[in-house]
């Protein structure tokens, strides 16, 4: 953190600050320096992205932006989401679990993704406004109410999550846009960055002198599998060796970056979502060549070994895309002269995606692979490549359902460059951080009721070297998956299946179940996690019983 925005903040962050100006130079702390402007926000989020994706995570998918941020920058190693988007997208925008503000079920009281949060749950926009920012969101929602109602003063929505070539459902500040007709040019990735960039540049043009908050919230890569047709064919013969081969190629560069120290999970092909298409309806709509669990390639068939690396390949394409349109959002930020103070967040919603279901238009066998009339979708087995090393994939909660990358660039208030921080953290801590970073404290009443403490905290302190934030616990539950994380030790359990136990010291992949070993270390989490549960059940049950929201609506995904 630079001298001269610590400084700035002298109102705001009286603790941290009175450490830091006692470590300057005799002299230093009373000498008189102009306040530095408030920093410019950017939050970009991807959709159903693995942790290993991303070349400057050990990927092999060419990400220049995303990894030119993280040379300039810093790379969290233990940085969790939810399992899933919409409850992601709570905790991000609201600072709290999902299941407090109802974005995400509890036993018997609904909530979910037809959740509607309490008058007191506002969005992180609401609490920058009176900071005097302007805040602006282009791509998914997911969130409860109308966008511009969330208190952002621009939107671009899109809506269908089942066309990136021609959705029908989108809004432009909350008001209906004209479904995109069929091979128009336009692809979703592209307008939602396009979006962005006008907002960028009506700001500059009508508000310089304001400071902004920009949400940028990707769809890709999400199925279905869809992205230009020239991307795909840079990455076409890329993966004919298989999802075994991709997963001991990414861990070995991992391990050499010093992102992880723990062995190579074990794929789990008795593990699928529920709610996936048999094998035996996979095969018949999309073909022979289709695979629904996370088997040893080796076992694969001919046809299927034939089929299966066009799709990694389109999810190749999509993050790809996604990249180069970070980059023209970059270069818009350059142009306004915002780059140096602008802090950028870049992460994702879950981990990448097991499911194989069919929406939209349906899927044409005929048509090319990646193309508007193809509904494809990388299943299991690229899944658990794309989660390298972990276990398991999105809405599970063992570490390659939950675990995000996640990088913070900031040259005018982050010095350093090109390091690791790993300091667990979580997306409840990203509203209390950019809170922070405003100058503004959280809301302690909103409308005379009292405002709940948020569970997440401020990463300010990370950003320096020797900075540490420590939480308590961690917590989750999404779809019946639970598990809690309380220093190095992890409680996690598959549905209504037994706890598991490990130590995340050695073992973030979840190799080695320690529960029979531990039984007291159990029944000490298991405790910890039922807590949190009791507190979060409590809280809803004070709201009146017509705010509570509807059941998860399942086919949101």
């Amino acid at each position: 953190m630079s001298i001269p925005h610590t400084i700035a903040r002298l109102k705001t962050s009286r603790p941290l600050l009175s450490a830091l100006l006692l470590a300057l130079p005799a002299g230093q702390a009373t000498a008189a320096a102009p306040p530095a402007p408030r920093p410019n926000i950017v939050l970009i989020l991807a959709d159903d992205m693995g942790f290993s994706d991303a070349g400057c995570y050990g990927g092999e998918i060419q990400t220049p932006n995303l990894d030119a941020l993280a040379r300039g920058g810093l790379r969290f190693t233990q940085f969790y989401n939810t399992a899933r988007c919409w409850p992601s997208r709570a905790a991000i925008l609201t600072g709290y679990y999902a299941q407090e503000v109802r974005r995400d079920e509890l036993p018997g009281l609904g909530g979910g993704a037809g959740g509607r949060r309490p008058a007191w749950a506002r969005l992180l926009p609401a609490l920058l406004h009176p900071l005097g920012y302007r805040s602006y969101h282009s791509g998914k929602w997911h969130v409860d109410g109308p966008v511009l109602a969330g208190g952002f003063d621009r939107s671009y929505s899109l809506n269908d999550h089942d066309r990136h070539f021609n959705p029908r459902l989108h809004t432009l500040d909350d008001r209906p846009l004209p479904p995109v007709p069929p091979d128009s040019g336009y692809y979703s990735t592209t307008a939602i960055a396009q979006h962005a960039i006008d907002f960028l540049g009506e700001h500059q043009a009508q508000h310089r002198d304001q400071p902004f908050f920009l949400y940028l919230a990707f769809i890709c890569p999400h199925f279905p599998l869809q992205a230009p047709a020239p991307d795909i064919a840079l990455y076409r013969d890329r993966y004919l060796a298989g999802w075994d081969a991709l997963r001991q190629e990414r861990y070995r560069r991992m391990k050499q970056m010093g992102l992880v120290n723990c062995p190579l999970s074990k794929l789990d092909p008795d593990v699928w979502p529920s709610w996936n298409l048999s094998e035996e309806k996979l095969r018949e709509e999309i073909g022979p060549g289709e695979v629904g669990r996370a088997t040893p390639w080796n076992d694969l068939t001919a046809e299927q070994k034939d089929f299966q690396p066009i799709k990694m390949a389109i999810h190749a394409a999509m993050v790809h895309r996604m990249d180069l349109e970070i980059g023209r959002v970059l270069d818009q930020l350059q142009a306004m002269g915002a780059f140096d103070n602008t802090v950028i967040f870049f992460l994702s919603d879950n981990g990448a995606s097991a499911e194989q279901i069919i929406r939209g238009d349906r899927h044409d066998r005929t048509a090319p692979p990646g193309s508007a009339r193809t509904y494809l979708s990388i299943g299991p087995g690229w899944s658990s490549a794309a989660n390298t090393p972990f276990r398991l994939h999105k809405s599970w909660v063992h570490e390659g359902g939950i675990t995000t990358p996640l990088i913070v660039h900031w040259p005018r208030g982050i010095k350093a460059r090109g390091e690791l921080r790993r300091n667990p953290g979580h997306v409840i801590d990203l509203a209390p951080t950019i809170l922070d970073l405003a100058g503004g404290h959280w809301p302690e009443t909103f409308a005379g009721q009292a405002v709940p403490a948020p569970p997440g905290k401020s990463l300010v302190p990370v950003f320096a070297k020797d900075g540490t934030v420590k939480h308590n616990d961690f917590w989750w539950y999404h779809d019946g998956n639970r598990a809690v994380r309380v220093g190095d030790w992890k409680l996690v359990a598959d549905h209504q299946k037994p706890w598991e136990l490990y130590d995340l010291r050695t073992d973030r992949s979840e190799t080695r179940n320690l529960a029979a070993r531990h039984p007291d270390r159990v029944k000490e989490l298991e405790r910890v996690w039922t807590r949190r549960l009791e507190e979060f059940t409590a809280l809803v049950k004070q709201e009146s019983p017509e705010a509570s929201g509807g059941k998860a609506r399942k086919n949101q995904r």
